[in-house]
């Protein structure tokens, strides 16, 4: 196979981001290019599709850091997103949030390792205009531990619809009012260009990212993010646990006892 030459890459990889309305990033255009023309030097393929939203601006635009998108992809009424075949296979499948709370709970423990005790809560169950989270957890020191350490609350807002980002973020980030960390998790649905801009401010506002597949059995959570850890306001952590006390002595026993 003859090397492209750079009209030919630039065509080429306007013709693959056309084919992602839901955006391609940098590295895995480059990789798409490389794999069906092998006689092209990287290089090459990467020096003529760096700034491609420059060169071939009628057709590709960049909404963010890395990631290509097609320049008309903006321009429908209907909100672009992300359909794969995990969406397929769940076509008439009702998946709810709370499938999910006990799964990010137990995975928050046992993987990520940010907490001792967990319980999910969700809903709007504890009546606060600021929201309850769907996941609340404590790292509190262990009777093995010789250094003892003040307790931390660590929360976590899920959203299985892609279109919320920026509601999952604004609530996650009110968690911080009382939470020494706060995560949101999204579905991996969630398009590319909201992933980069939900990811950017997660790292501007210590907010930790987990991605996760909207299946119930497996959703393989990912760590896109780690949460930073910030000293709460603590008349709203005390107001926090007298809400959870009034509204579930069990957990808030197993949380803070």
């Amino acid at each position: 196979m003859a090397r492209l030459n750079g009209q030919q890459i630039r065509e080429l990889a306007t013709a693959i981001v056309a084919q992602n309305p839901g955006g391609i990033r940098y590295r895995a255009l480059l990789e798409r290019i490389k794999a069906e023309n092998p006689e092209t030097p990287e290089n090459t393929i990467s020096g003529n599709i760096w700034d491609l939203e420059k060169t071939c601006s009628a057709y590709v635009s960049k909404p963010s850091r890395g990631l290509y998108v097609p320049a008309n992809a903006g321009s429908s009424e209907t909100p672009v997103m992300v359909v794969d075949t995990q969406q397929a296979a769940l076509a008439g499948i009702k998946v709810r949030e709370s499938d999910f709370y006990e799964p990010f709970a137990e995975w928050l423990k046992t993987d990520l390792d940010e907490v001792t005790d967990v319980a999910p809560l969700g809903g709007a169950a504890m009546k606060t205009k600021w929201g309850t989270p769907d996941v609340v957890g404590v790292y509190k020191p262990l009777a093995a531990n010789l250094i003892k350490f003040p307790l931390e609350i660590v929360s976590a807002e899920i959203k299985i619809d892609p279109l919320q980002p920026v509601v999952a973020f604004g609530q996650s980030a009110a968690y911080r009012l009382f939470s020494a960390k706060s995560y949101v998790a999204m579905p991996t649905t969630v398009t590319e260009e909201d992933q980069s801009r939900l990811e950017s401010l997660c790292m501007l506002f210590g907010v930790g990212l987990v991605l996760f597949d909207l299946d119930v059995s497996n959703p393989r959570f990912s760590i896109r993010v780690r949460a930073q850890r910030f000293q709460p306001d603590m008349f709203f952590v005390n107001e926090f646990a007298e809400r959870l006390k009034l509204h579930d002595p069990r957990v808030f026993e197993k949380l803070f006892r």
